[in-house]
């Protein structure tokens, strides 16, 4: 069923395939569309993500991942097929490709299994899938040294989860996942906009307003529209929120990350303490594209933040890497050798 070799970020948000020789062929959201009554996928991807919020009763839009783990597993393994059928669309891929698949650095054995069952009930073969921790991948892809004797840090912060860790000798010295993540900011601003204003707002206009606004980037004043639907009348509302109200909303989960970076540090030789330093931390992760947030964690913890390039690709991107030196790089990867399928 498939070619080339292939590296998955499956991501709570959006999912990535790299294959090699190719590189990214595939990024869309993870999210399917099932039909309540006879439970079958209707709809993937970005299909099934204009969706959300708007589909009827027997139409439910769903994210089988949550926290960078398998929630829904039928869901997962038909949007796991479904992204693979894409990219074999898009690029010639061989029939028994090796897969490696990206997971929270704190994933349980129960949730690894999960995660390579989906991806061999997808298509792939049983022997040839390994993961890779996402803050590896995320180092890797963002090209931080990570197999040098000497201290690198990544914070990688995606839609689930934020992924910290430091590494010398392409090992995790010290490392924390924290279900703190991009989602967890959507939903403070939709908190605290039901809480103030008694209006919802749906996930894709707290996002936009983030996007839009940023954190601590602009003067207190500046406001930015959103839409909802008024709780007490049932009717649709217009909103202008404002910079102050937005970084409101925002604080507390940003310092449950700040928090996370913090005892990271605290809990790391003097010696690795100093490389970082000098060397600054990576910031990775689609989160990272949030306005401000560097500069803010620069202020909060007192050493230089990097913003990688192209962040939102450096998990997708390091196990492509690690694709094309598989040999060199295999004592990265694990695998659970026996799945009952």
């Amino acid at each position: 069923m498939f070619s080339r070799d292939l590296g998955i970020d499956l991501g709570t948000a959006n999912t990535l395939i790299y294959v090699r020789g190719k590189g990214i062929v595939l990024n869309e959201p993870s999210v399917v569309a099932m039909d309540k009554t006879t439970k079958k996928v209707t709809h993937t991807g970005n299909d099934a993500k204009e969706m959300m919020g708007r589909t009827p009763g027997n139409i439910v839009a769903l994210r089988p991942l949550k926290n960078g783990v398998v929630a829904d597993f039928e869901a997962a393994r038909a949007m796991l097929r479904y992204f693979i059928l894409q990219a074999r669309s898009v690029t010639r891929i061989s029939r028994r490709p090796k897969v490696v698949v990206c997971v929270p650095t704190s994933v349980t054995e129960v949730e690894k299994r999960a995660v390579l069952e989906a991806v061999v009930m997808a298509g792939a073969p049983q022997n040839s899938v390994y993961l890779l921790e996402e803050s590896k991948a995320a180092a890797i892809g963002a090209g931080l040294p990570i197999n040098k004797p000497m201290g690198s840090m990544v914070v990688d912060i995606g839609g689930g989860t934020t992924e910290i860790a430091v590494f010398s000798l392409s090992t995790i010295v010290m490392g924390k996942s924290l279900s703190t993540a991009g989602d967890k900011l959507d939903e403070a601003v939709i908190n605290y906009i039901k809480r103030e204003y008694g209006v919802v707002v749906g996930d894709r206009s707290a996002e936009d307003l983030k996007k839009t606004m940023g954190y601590k980037i602009k003067s207190d004043d500046e406001k930015s529209e959103v839409r909802g639907r008024d709780l007490v009348t049932g009717l649709p509302r217009t909103l202008d929120i404002s910079a102050y109200e937005l970084n409101t909303a925002l604080e507390e989960p940003i310092r449950n990350i700040i928090e996370g970076i913090r005892q990271t540090l605290e809990r790391t030789p003097p010696e690795l303490s100093s490389d970082i330093m000098k060397a600054g931390i990576s910031l990775t992760g689609g989160s990272a594209l949030l306005q401000g947030l560097g500069a803010a964690l620069t202020k909060e913890t007192g050493i230089p933040i990097n913003i990688a390039p192209e962040p939102h690709y450096c998990v997708v991107n390091g196990t492509g890497k690690v694709l094309e030196n598989l040999k060199a790089m295999r004592e990265m990867l694990t695998t659970v050798k026996t799945i009952k399928l």
